[in-house]
């Protein structure tokens, strides 16, 4: 068995740096280091007054200790680390790329005056449920040792947990949005014969390749994303 430093190492980069990001930004706001109202997004003063790190800060909270923080960050260790392990593997261009996007979209959708939220954290961690359902829809899940069920289904079981628990409904639901617009522009519409026009950036694939961040890409031709049937997932071993 590893050791906790081997675990913590073995993890692929993206998914490392933001679980690593949640957990030290959410401890220095409990030991009083930092005041979350230094870090939340709120346009008058992200904008007005050009406190701009507001809009990268804010990701970071995942809310103040308790189960649902550590449920979020298991969240981030499990369900991320699958998605940049498996269907990102070698693609950690992509795998950021997705991750900008929903950071892009999820700040957005919260100037609606509904979706309206100073901390986005939850949001994107729950992107990465949702997008992670729809890779591997046919795994099964054991929901707190008192349900099985296929994890296409995942999603939406734990926002109703969320709800009875007396969580806010609201970033659970734009995770769900960032997620599911994120998986029908780049499988679903091509799926039905559109364009993919969600391709990561050259610029992100310069990033990642000039500092060297995750495993070399490989040369070998990757399987089509946008081949097969819709929600059908990937035969990608589960660990845990």
């Amino acid at each position: 068995m590893s050791s906790p430093a081997e675990y913590y190492q073995s993890l692929p980069p993206i998914t490392k740096a933001y679980g690593t990001a949640c957990l030290m930004v959410t401890v220095a706001c409990q030991i009083g280091l930092l005041h979350p109202e230094l870090i939340g997004h709120a346009p008058e003063v992200t904008f007005w007054r050009f406190q701009v790190w507001r809009l990268i800060t804010n990701f970071f909270f995942l809310g103040k200790f308790s189960i649902n923080f550590g449920i979020r960050l298991l969240m981030i260790a499990r369900y991320g680390v699958q998605l940049e392990n498996g269907p990102f593997q070698r693609r950690t261009a992509d795998f950021l790329w997705m991750m900008l996007f929903g950071a892009l979209s999820l700040l957005v959708l919260s100037a609606i005056p509904f979706f309206e939220s100073a901390f986005l954290g939850i949001s994107l961690v729950f992107m990465l449920l949702y997008i992670w359902s729809r890779e591997f829809p046919n795994a099964t899940i054991n929901l707190y040792g008192l349900l099985a069920l296929k994890a296409f289904y995942l999603p939406w079981a734990m926002l109703c947990l969320d709800v009875i628990f007396g969580s806010p409904i609201v970033p659970d639901l734009l995770g769900i949005i960032a997620g599911h617009l994120y998986y029908f522009l780049t499988v679903l519409h091509p799926l039905a014969g559109g364009r993919n026009i969600l391709k990561t950036p050259y610029f992100i694939q310069k990033i990642v390749a000039r500092w060297r961040i995750g495993a070399p890409v490989n040369n070998a031709p990757q399987a089509d994303r946008t081949s097969g049937v819709a929600f059908r997932g990937r035969s990608y071993r589960l660990n845990g």
